[in-house]
């Protein structure tokens, strides 16, 4: 189903603003990191345990909510993502024990992004417009998450100074229901409704089977991991970086800000160029982008300036991936499955996430230090642009048409 130009211009503009409040509010988790525990009497490890399930349990029920996005309509599952997103930041601010902060911000907020992020979202928009315009939706789709990183994180921060932490919690939790009026324009434009009169309905791992069977597609799931490695561990770890560095919690919520503004720039490039550059090339210079600012930060002596430069720099980078990568699954597979198969190669980066954000918090306790995370950062990216490199951008769609 194909949207005319204002309908799919009111489309766009429901789905870009569900990512604002999604992402804005997943970007700002890691400055719950410092008052959480130290309301708590945790450790640093506890929260960031926490959160690096959240990652995790993002990625595995991105994987059964892009499979039931796609059989049953995203209407219903971009609801059900917003109960438990909600749900999970209200329970935050009542959570005594690791168990149940794990369970609250890690579990249920981990599927309530799973299920009003880019798994469910990005495919609706790519059905709304015209073929020609795919790149341009998802290079402003993805443009939005990162302005709701730029705009949402400093206004959390505020809640924080302004009413201390759980009451902002409790805030943030009621506003995000917001997202549910927000998700109903994209109701008819799901996998479902791309479904064919009889047409065999195809098992789910059958389709993993035969989209496995890709060497490229192989590629690409496993060169993904390294992206949410970098993404993860910088946003939750970089407020308290910054703020063992000597500096203000302020100048860690600015700097998540300040990559989330850069983003939209280097997102939306990366969608309108991945219409006519080769998208896996693009993937290997932005992986090679990432190592070189993650080396020039630790070079260089830290300061302001330097903090800023670095965010800015990464921002660039940050998810400029997702156009190139969700592009290449629907260049190999089309659109009918696009939620289930991007969710598993959203899978891979959600397991990246969930080691990045994990390994930083256990490295940290064991040395006092973010060194050796910083330095696996660097050669993550090396192998990932080599990974990217040799994927073959050709149509594999008749692979999945034939599975039966």
């Amino acid at each position: 189903m194909k949207a005319s130009s204002t309908d799919y211009k009111v489309v766009i503009f429901a789905a870009c603003s569900l990512l604002v409040l999604s992402f804005g509010y997943r970007a700002g988790f890691g400055l719950f990191l410092q008052p959480l525990s130290q309301a708590q009497s945790w450790d640093r490890g506890v929260l960031s345990l926490a959160l690096a399930i959240q990652n995790l349990a993002w990625g595995v029920i991105a994987v059964f909510a892009g499979g039931l996005a796609d059989r049953f309509g995203n209407l219903k599952v971009l609801l059900a993502g917003v109960f438990l997103y909600a749900s999970g930041m209200w329970g935050m601010a009542y959570a005594q024990t690791p168990l149940q902060i794990i369970l609250t911000a890690g579990v249920m907020v981990g599927g309530g992004i799973a299920g009003t992020a880019f798994g469910i979202v990005l495919p609706a928009m790519v059905r709304a417009v015209p073929e020609d315009r795919r790149g341009w939706a998802l290079g402003i789709g993805t443009a939005a998450g990162s302005f709701g990183q730029f705009l949402i994180v400093p206004i959390m921060q505020q809640l924080i100074e302004l009413f201390t932490v759980y009451p902002a919690i409790k805030l943030l939790a009621i506003s995000t229901f917001v997202m549910a009026l927000l998700a109903i324009p994209l109701a008819p434009f799901s996998g479902a409704n791309e479904a064919k009169v009889g047409e065999v309905s195809i098992p789910l791992r059958q389709i993993l089977r035969r989209a496995f069977q890709v060497p490229s597609y192989t590629l690409l799931v496993f060169g993904f991991f390294v992206c949410g490695f970098h993404v993860a561990f910088i946003t939750v770890h970089m407020p308290g970086y910054v703020v063992d560095l000597g500096f203000s919690p302020a100048v860690g919520a600015w700097s998540i800000s300040l990559i989330g503004l850069c983003n939209i720039v280097g997102a939306y490039i990366a969608g309108v160029k991945s219409s006519t550059w080769p998208k896996h090339k693009m993937l290997v210079w932005i992986y090679l982008g990432r190592v070189v600012a993650i080396t020039l930060f630790l070079v260089i002596p830290v300061s302001l300036v330097s903090i800023l430069a670095f965010s800015g720099v990464m921002g660039l980078l940050w998810l400029a991936t997702v156009p190139p990568t969700s592009g290449l699954v629907s260049v190999f597979f089309g659109t009918r499955y696009m939620a289930f198969l991007y969710g598993i190669v959203f899978l891979s980066h959600q397991m990246g996430s969930f080691l990045g954000v994990w390994l930083g918090g256990y490295l940290y306790k064991t040395t006092g230090s973010y060194d050796g995370i910083w330095y696996l950062g660097i050669f993550l990216g090396l192998v990932a642009a080599v990974l990217h490199w040799p994927i073959s951008e050709s149509n594999q769609q008749i692979k999945l048409q034939t599975a039966a």
